[in-house]
This record gives structure tokens, C-alpha cells and sequence, in this order.
């Protein structure tokens, strides 16, 4: 672990230009949900870069690469595309191109304004002659969606130099993960006029899905400097401002960007649409633009932030985590999820992992307007008729969902996640449970969900088979959440889910509309074996260890804790070979604990301290989902300092860049990790049983901490220090909860004092 940022409360800042620029760029990406970008430069840099424009929803199906295909594999890889960079303010100073990788230059300073959500950049340029005191202020607009703002500021401080600035689109860009260096796009269209505007369009494909068209148009005002020309040539637009300018003097450039798409807009009016942006958006000064856009923010903050006293650093980490994961979604549009890497990178292609499920609807519950949790339901409920098709293409029965998608259609090339990683299965149907249970709100159940979940429970029901030797089902070929093992059998958390969500869909069909029930085609014969599969499944568990097995052979391995492993050899998934972590015991995040964790109020405080204890000390964490279950499980457990280690990595985990992974992009789909380890960890939240309750303390190096709660049409703030908790309600309707096994009442505030 290092530190790549400077610890601020409120702000992510580097002051080297040059160290570990790609993670510097990781870490500096902004986003609207619309769309976003890594914290790459305006005016370029020739040193190790890697350029990342992304849009919602705009992908690409590239061709499978697999060396022996085998019957039901994806036809195509799913992929974010790089899209029309529309960043570049390209600057020369008395002919010489500005590169911050080759210039000499000082006091350089790069923060991410979280509070704000800007990106801010300022440094001084100089040589012999001259000295220039650059600021870069920018932001994708959240207050405007299609809107994105650039602003360079070029004051002299020495000399009288002939500076030249040059905004233009750029559509000549290129994936780094593209399998042959292939490009993903052609130009559509191009102009100068109403205003430079560059239209392009995806490559054709064969798998019939979808192409984009998008167009991006720019309009600048520049302040200090004329206007030289305008130019266009394939695939790039651009317009030319220069002049001398004297020292004292300040130049000002101003770059708006609207981008359109396909999904939302015709091609051919896409050029009318981007011009009515810019138009609306030519209207406010920049300021004001900014203005607009940290006000939303600050309406996002005002339910959502946590507030820490005490520790600086695990302030910055969970604020970057909320600020990162609301840049990336906030439910505004149904057709999206959130991607593994947001628009903060390539890795991992696709859309939509079973992440988002387990761990990012329970925060969204809680930090958001109902409706922004429910649309990721909706979601995967609009997708339904695509998770028969998987399910059709491994010849079973009922409704696989994809382990990465776009469309609902799986799109993942590695036989052990395609085939056999299975379990995303049960974070679906655990997501609707989760969700009926905290809002209290069962009509999605009643209506979407109960589709969802019963096309879910005919695939395990097929999925199983009964062994006349033990007497049980049995799941066999398959891979559980710790990937570190492929095609083992009967993974305790899989057989685990796949009873409860038979158990949990039968509980549910008692509660929906005969009309209802009509539609679904169920006969008592199909109930009677669900209901023989829960009554007979088959649960690995040694009961010397007195602890549940994670699968069939795990205990033949040779098993020793991480800590015997050396330190050159962490992390094993980029130092050992594939084969030698397979037959190792270590595990790559949690997967029995996985199930205590969802499923927590159905397992004794013994039974989840047992398994705890038998196999953290064998978990590497090398995936980012890990040290949140593992940090909420041991605060339960009265584990804290573990649950504090734990809170660190993942609240910092590409802020120290604990797996070395971070220049690939963000881990965002586990950036809900920090806020749950502090509200289901720390603070004990527990809603799985219908009921709000709290089990409070505050973390040793912490002094205090509060957090708000939206439930049920009410806004909580809870308030924690080494002494007492409070709870005050905001807004809403008096609420009782329970409180260390009490029920309190909840009017206008209550105060206890910490009883552990």
C-alpha cells in the first residue's frame, strides 16, 4: 500500500506532474451518469497516458477470443468504447507545443474538488524567457447532461509571448484492450458550421445488436486572443486562437461541449440537438454554468455524506467512494447500470456485474429517492426475457442472468464466469428481497418481481440434480464468489442461495394476485419440487470444524493462513501462475461469509464467528467486493480492529492503490463498500427482517461520525461518538427502531449512550 493522493477531507490532490500518471488519471476521473472522462490534460502529454472519453450505454461487440469454443459460449465480448475525445485545448507558447511530460513547469498542483465535482489544474510554465501561470477548471454538468466545460486561464508572468490555443474534437481514438488495434468507429458526418461538430458512428458488427451514432459539437469563447481559422479533416474539428500577450495580461478560453446520442436522439437530428445545448448553455457565463452544477451536487451530499471526525484519510475515502459511485449512476435512466470501471477505464468490458446487486443497492436504499433504487430492479426486470435466452444456451430451463451484459445477453469470454459462476443468480433475487424488505414497499415484488423471481427458481430447479446416494440435490461444475476455484462442486453460498431463492419465491407466490399467479404458468407439481429442493439440499459442513464447507474437496487442500505466504509473491493473481492459485487454499474474496452476510439474520452469532475465523486468515482480498463483507461481519462480531483494516481497504482502496491495479480505472462497483462497512458495520444497521435496528460504536481512531439514512419517507441522521449515539429525525413521521436489543422511539432525537 501507498499513498498516491494528499489526504484532504474534501479533495484529491497530487503535486508531481509525472508519478503514477495513469492511476493519477484513475483517480481524477469525473462523471454525470451521462457520461465522463479520465483526469487526462487538456493541452496533451507525450509521456505514458492512457485517454478515456466513455459515454453510458455506447458499447461495442467485439469478436470472442477463445482458443477452443465450446457449445453456449457468448458470440461477443461486450465492450466500453472509447469515444470522440472532446477534451483537447491544444496550447503553443511562440511556436512551441506545451507537453508537461517534456516541459519544465512548477508549483504544479491537480485536485479533484469532490464537494464541487470539479476537476481542477493549475502550474507554472517557464523558460528563459518566459513565465506563464496556467489554471484548468472542468466538469461534466449535472445540472445539463449532455453538457461538459472546459476553462484554461493563461496568465503572463514574464515576457511578452505569442500564445496559441487550439479546442477541437478528436474521433481518432482507440481502445487499449481492442483485440487487433481494430478502430470502433467511422466518421458520420462533420462541420464548422452552426458549430465545429464532429458525428461518428460504431463499425459495423455481426451479432445484429445496436450501433451508435454520436455527435459531438463544441463552442468556445475566448477572451485576450483572435481567432486564427477553423479546420476540419477526418475525424477531428478544430478552431485556432492566438495573439501576444504581454505580461500582466490574462487570456481566458471557455470550451463547451454537448454530446448526443443515438440512444436518445435520431442521427439525423442529432446536429439540431447539440446546437440547442450549446445554445442554452452559451447563455450563462461560465460561472454560472459551474454554479448550476455544484448546486446539484450539493443536494446529493446534503442526504448522502458521512461525516467523519478525527481521521483525514478515512474522510477522503469514503467521500471519494460516494462521489465516484453518484458520478457513475444516480438512476436517471432505466436502459443503465453501473459498470465495473464506470467511465474511469476499459477493464472488464461490460455493463453490468452481479456487483451491483450485493453490494450497491443496499447503499443506493439508503442514500437516494426511492425511485433511483428501484430502476436498478427495473432493470434487470426489463431484461428478463434476455435472461431466458442465456439460460436456453446451457439447455436449462428458466432464467440465467448474465454475469456481464449490456443488453441482458451475456457477454463474459471465460468459460469458468460464463458457464459456471452461477451464484449472480442469487444476488438478483436476494436484491428484490432486500429491497421489499427496507422500503417496505412490496408492489414491486408483487408485480415485476415475482417474474424475476420465479424464472430464477425454475433454472435452479433444473440446475440441481439428485443424488440417490446422499439423498440430496447437488450443484455440481461450478464457481463460487472466491474465483480463485473453477468447476468444483456444490459451493456451500451457491446451494445456499439457490434454496433460499426457491424458499423466498414460494413465500412470495402466497402473497400475489390469483390473476397474477395465472400468468406465471405454475402447476402444484413444479411448487412440490421447489419446495422438495429446500427441504433437501444438500449444504456441505464438517462437523469436527464445526464450520460450513465451501465446497466439496476444499478441505483436502493444504491449507495455511496468508500470512505464510511472502510478500513478493502478493498479489498472488499477478505473480503466480493460473494453475498453482487454483490448487491453493486461498480465497480470493469472501464466499461462505458471502452468505452470512446476505443472508445474516439466518445464522447464529456462533455459526458466523466459526466460519469467520476459519477463513479470513486464508483470504488474499484480491478482489475489490472482499473487505466490505469481511469489515461489516467483523464489526458484528466485535472484531474492530480487523473491521477498521478492513474499512481502510476498502474505503481506500484505489486511493492507496492497494491491489496495484488502479491505472486500469476505478474499482466503482465496490465504492459502496466504505459507506456500508461504516452504517451496517460500525453502526450496526440491520433492515433484513422488515425492521430498522442499530447495534452503534466508533471506531478507535476515530473521535465520532455521522451519517443520514432516507427510510420509508423519513430522513434520520445518526450521530456516533466514543459515548453516546444519537438519533434525530429530520424529516417524516415519528419511528420506532430498535436500538441494542431495545425498541426507542424516534420523535424529534433520542440519545444513548454506547453500551460496547
Amino acid at each position: 500500500m501507498k499513498r498516491i493522493a494528499k489526504i484532504d477531507p474534501w479533495k484529491v490532490i497530487t503535486t508531481d506532474v509525472k508519478k503514477d500518471k495513469r492511476v493519477q488519471e484513475s483517480l481524477t476521473s469525473i462523471g454525470n451518469g451521462y457520461m465522463g472522462l479520465r483526469g487526462n490534460f487538456e493541452e496533451g502529454y507525450s509521456g505514458d497516458t492512457h485517454i478515456g472519453t466513455y459515454i453510458a450505454g455506447v458499447w461495442y461487440p467485439d469478436k470472442t477470443r477463445v482458443g477452443w469454443w465450446k457449445i453456449g459460449y457468448p458470440e461477443y465480448f461486450g465492450k466500453v468504447i472509447n469515444a470522440t475525445n472532446f477534451l483537447p485545448i491544444t496550447i503553443r507558447i511562440n511556436g512551441h507545443q506545451v507537453d508537461l511530460a517534456k516541459d519544465k513547469v512548477r508549483d504544479f498542483h491537480l485536485e479533484l474538488d469532490m464537494k464541487a465535482g470539479v476537476l481542477n489544474r493549475s502550474y507554472v510554465w517557464t523558460n528563459d524567457e518566459t513565465e506563464i501561470a496556467f489554471t484548468f477548471t472542468r466538469f461534466v454538468s449535472v445540472a445539463t447532461k449532455e453538457l461538459a466545460v472546459m476553462h484554461v486561464e493563461a496568465n503572463v508572468l514574464k515576457g511578452n509571448p505569442i500564445i496559441e490555443m487550439m479546442p477541437h474534437l478528436d474521433g481518432d481514438v482507440v481502445n487499449e484492450d481492442s483485440n487487433y488495434d481494430e478502430q470502433f468507429w467511422i466518421e458520420r458526418d462533420r462541420g464548422l458550421t452552426p458549430q465545429p461538430y464532429l458525428t461518428t458512428k460504431t463499425i459495423e458488427n455481426n451479432y445484429g445488436t445496436d450501433r451508435f451514432t454520436v455527435t459531438t459539437m463544441m463552442s468556445n469563447t475566448v477572451e485576450g486572443l483572435k481567432q486564427e481559422d477553423s479546420n476540419e479533416s477526418d475525424m477531428t474539428v478544430s478552431e485556432s486562437y492566438k495573439g501576444t500577450v504581454s505580461a500582466g495580461e490574462t487570456v481566458k478560453l471557455t470550451k463547451l461541449v454537448s454530446v448526443i446520442t443515438s440512444r436518445d436522439v435520431e442521427e439525423a437530428e442529432q446536429v439540431k440537438a447539440a446546437e440547442a445545448i450549446l445554445s442554452d448553455a452559451s447563455q450563462a457565463a461560465f460561472a454560472k454554468l459551474k454554479e448550476a452544477h455544484v448546486s446539484e451536487w450539493a443536494k446529493r451530499w446534503n442526504n448522502a455524506d458521512v461525516v467523519i471526525q478525527g481521521d483525514a484519510a478515512s474522510q477522503q475515502g469514503v467521500r471519494f467512494n460516494i462521489f465516484q459511485l453518484f458520478s457513475t449512476y444516480y438512476g436517471e435512466d432505466p436502459r443503465l447500470n453501473v459498470g465495473p470501471k464506470g467511465f474511469t477505464g476499459e477493464k472488464y468490458g461490460g455493463a453490468t456485474y452481479w456487483d451491483t446487486e450485493s453490494c450497491i443497492l443496499p447503499m443506493y436504499l439508503s442514500t437516494t429517492d426511492e425511485e433511483v433504487s428501484r430502476q436498478l430492479l427495473v432493470y434487470r426486470h426489463n431484461q428478463l426475457e434476455e435472461a431466458h435466452v442465456n439460460a436456453s444456451k446451457q439447455g436449462l430451463d428458466g432464467a440465467l442472468y448474465p454475469m456481464v451484459t449490456f443488453t441482458g445477453i451475456e457477454c463474459h469470454n471465460e468459460w469458468e464466469i460464463t458457464f459456471e459462476e452461477i451464484h449472480r443468480n442469487g444476488a438478483i433475487a436476494h436484491a428484490i428481497y432486500n429491497h421489499a424488505t427496507y422500503s417496505g414497499d412490496e408492489s414491486y415484488l408483487l408485480d415485476q418481481g415475482i417474474e424475476v423471481l420465479t424464472g430464477i427458481s425454475r433454472f435452479w430447479a433444473d440446475r440441481v440434480h439428485y443424488s440417490k446416494r446422499n439423498q440430496k440435490y447437488m450443484i455440481h461444475g461450478v464457481t463460487g464468489p472466491n474465483e480463485y476455484e473453477n468447476n468444483i462442486n456444490n459451493n456451500w453460498y451457491t446451494n445456499t442461495m439457490a434454496a433460499w431463492t426457491l424458499r423466498y419465491t414460494l413465500e412470495s407466490l402466497e402473497k400475489v394476485s390469483d390473476e397474477k399467479k395465472a400468468s406465471l404458468n405454475l402447476e402444484s407439481e413444479e411448487l412440490s419440487q421447489w419446495k422438495d429442493i429446500v427441504e433437501n439440499m444438500y449444504f456441505p459442513k464438517d462437523e469436527a470444524l464445526d464450520v460450513f464447507v465451501q465446497h466439496d474437496t476444499f478441505l483436502d487442500k493444504d491449507l495455511r493462513p496468508v500470512d505464510s505466504l511472502k510478500p513478493e509473491e502478493r498479489p498472488i493473481n499477478q505473480n503466480w501462475s493460473w494453475d498453482k492459485i487454483l490448487r491453493s487454499p486461498f480465497i480470493k474474496q469472501a464466499d461462505v461469509l458471502q452468505g452470512l452476510y446476505f443472508l445474516n439474520h439466518e445464522f447464529s452469532q456462533e455459526e458466523k464467528e466459526r466460519n469467520f475465523d476459519f477463513y479470513e486468515p486464508m483470504t488474499v482480498h484480491e478482489s475489490s467486493l472482499s473487505p466490505l463483507v469481511h469489515s461489516i461481519l467483523a464489526s458484528e462480531l466485535g472484531k474492530k480492529e480487523k473491521a477498521f483494516e478492513m474499512y481502510e481497504r476498502t474505503a481506500r482502496l484505489d486511493l492507496d492503490n492497494y491491489n496495484n491495479d488502479t491505472e486500469d480505472g476505478l474499482h466503482i462497483t465496490s465504492m459502496s463498500g466504505g459507506w456500508l462497512s461504516i452504517v451496517q458495520g460500525f453502526a450496526g444497521m440491520r433492515t433484513l427482517t422488515g425492521e430498522l435496528s442499530f447495534d452503534p460504536y466508533c471506531p478507535e481512531k476515530w473521535d465520532g461520525y455521522e451519517f443520514k439514512l432516507k427510510y420509508r419517507g423519513r430522513l434520520i441522521k445518526v450521530t456516533v461518538n466514543k459515548e453516546s449515539v444519537e438519533f434525530t429525525l429530520q424529516e417524516g413521521d415519528a419511528l420506532d427502531i430498535t436500538l441494542y436489543g431495545e425498541t426507542v422511539t424516534i420523535k424529534d432525537s433520542v440519545n444513548r449512550a454506547i453500551t460496547k
